[in-house]
């Protein structure tokens, strides 16, 4: 190829870069004449390229001659100065419109280093400052938001995080980016790679998304509720929408929901007992009464209740027994509550047992098997229902005296036991043991109401 076509290759390879900016660009030579003009410069003033270069400067046509020597000194000025000069000028369209504009301006050395031009890429201000407001909304976003921001890519690996979000993952920004999220979370990952997916595959949800998560720091595992919002991310690049991942937005909303569940939970249970207390009335055998207790005590909170009397008569002239137990009830076996009688077979409780616990404290005793599994022989050296991974024992006491103790039951898809838990198994346990006094107590002293003095 000869020189002559290779410079009209390279001619052609420029303007056609020129043409494909976003920006609008032209170029003036040294004394000012415009030597490029591309396509965008031309939609923003409306003049064409033919019409533009050649001319020197702006004077005349794309200026006001009262502001034509300004702006022309202002942008050739940039051929003397080091890095890029920024200004604002009011420009006239071709049909007689002004129309304000930002620029930013640089020299153009030659060849022997000395100045050889300028060139000048300009916009309109107001697409200008919703760029730059859009800039300062994603660095907002990044470093000083209140809420977590992650920027989720399509392999649902976090490519952004913000400062917020890192604490609330309990690790440093660096550190989250490319990991799994199976790698940040114990549970919960996947309920949020079910929605991340969900939104690459059909856009964002119309309401924010309550999801409870697990999260692993180095202070151990803590579990979160995070209220989320998604926003799907395409490229504006590409003819047709290419996905380049999921925005997520979440605020952590632990404590209020913790304190709704708490409400819920106490209105649950005081309606509970209320119902229990209700249906108790009714019956005649105090014993029966105990055993309704327990079963309305169930529902929601443990999956079995036992019921454990010490051994012996527990009236006045036996004030002081033994630590022997007797197993007398177990519920929901829809088995009214045993008294122990002669002959009674006591539950072959060892010294350390939670329910002999708790009789020497006068109090709760809480239990769980090593990591809340299912090990069926922790459950059965324990006399315990098998499948039973969590324990609660309370005392059973009536007019000072100790009658004996009442254990709940959870099995491995409950969690653990509570401070909120055992008082209210208390609760429970002193109307339970006020039923079973009376029931050892004898048959009430009847009087006829109407035969009064």
């Amino acid at each position: 190829m000869s020189a002559s076509g290779r410079g009209e290759t390279a001619d052609d390879l420029l303007a056609a870069l020129l043409d494909g900016m976003d920006a609008a660009l032209c170029a003036f030579d040294s004394d000012g004449v415009i030597t490029h003009w591309n396509r965008e410069a031309e939609r923003i003033l409306g003049w064409s390229a033919a019409e533009a270069v050649g001319r020197k400067g702006f004077a005349g046509w794309a200026v006001r001659a009262a502001d034509a020597d300004d702006v022309q000194d202002r942008l050739m000025s940039a051929q003397d100065l080091p890095g890029r000069q920024v200004h604002e000028f009011a420009l006239l369209t071709k049909d007689g419109g002004r129309i304000l504009v930002r620029t930013q301006s640089a020299g153009v050395p030659g060849a022997d280093g000395k100045p050889a031009g300028v060139y000048c890429a300009f916009s309109e201000v107001h697409a200008q400052i919703d760029l730059e407001r859009s800039i300062a909304l994603s660095e907002a976003l990044m470093d000083d938001a209140s809420w977590g921001v992650v920027l989720v890519d399509v392999d649902l690996r976090p490519a952004v995080v913000n400062t917020h979000a890192a604490r609330a993952f309990g690790a440093g920004r660096g550190a989250l980016l490319g990991r799994p999220l199976g790698d940040l979370l114990v549970q919960g990952v996947e309920e949020l790679e079910g929605a991340l997916q969900h939104v690459l595959a059909e856009g964002a949800p119309p309401s924010p998304l309550e999801l409870w998560v697990s999260v692993r720091t180095a202070e151990g595992v803590r579990r979160r509720c995070w209220r989320s919002g998604f926003l799907r991310l395409a490229s504006p690049l590409a003819e047709e929408p290419v996905p380049l991942g999921v925005g997520w937005l979440f605020q952590d909303v632990t404590e209020a929901r913790r304190a709704e569940l708490d409400t819920g939970q106490l209105r649950f249970r005081s309606n509970q007992l209320h119902r229990a207390g209700r249906a108790a009335a009714e019956c005649a055998d105090p014993a029966e009464s105990a055993a309704i207790r327990l079963d309305f005590a169930l529902a929601g909170f443990a999956d079995h209740a036992l019921v454990d009397v010490l051994e012996g008569a527990p009236g006045p002239d036996a004030p002081d027994r033994g630590r022997r137990l007797v197993r007398s009830a177990v519920s929901p076996s829809g088995l009214a509550l045993l008294l122990p009688g002669p002959g009674t077979i006591p539950v072959r409780y060892d010294s350390a047992h939670p329910a002999l616990q708790a009789l020497d404290r006068i109090g709760p005793v809480r239990a769980s098997t090593p990591g809340g599994t299912e090990d069926e022989g922790w459950a059965r050296t324990r006399h315990w229902p098998a499948g039973s991974t969590h324990a609660l024992c309370v005392v059973l006491r009536s007019r000072g005296r100790t009658l004996g103790a009442l254990t709940f039951l959870r099995g491995s898809s409950r969690p653990a036991f509570e401070r909120a838990d055992a008082l209210y198994a208390e609760e429970v346990a002193a109307r339970v043991a006020a039923d079973l006094d009376l029931a050892t107590a004898g048959p009430p002293r009847q009087r006829d109401f109407d035969d009064r003095p």
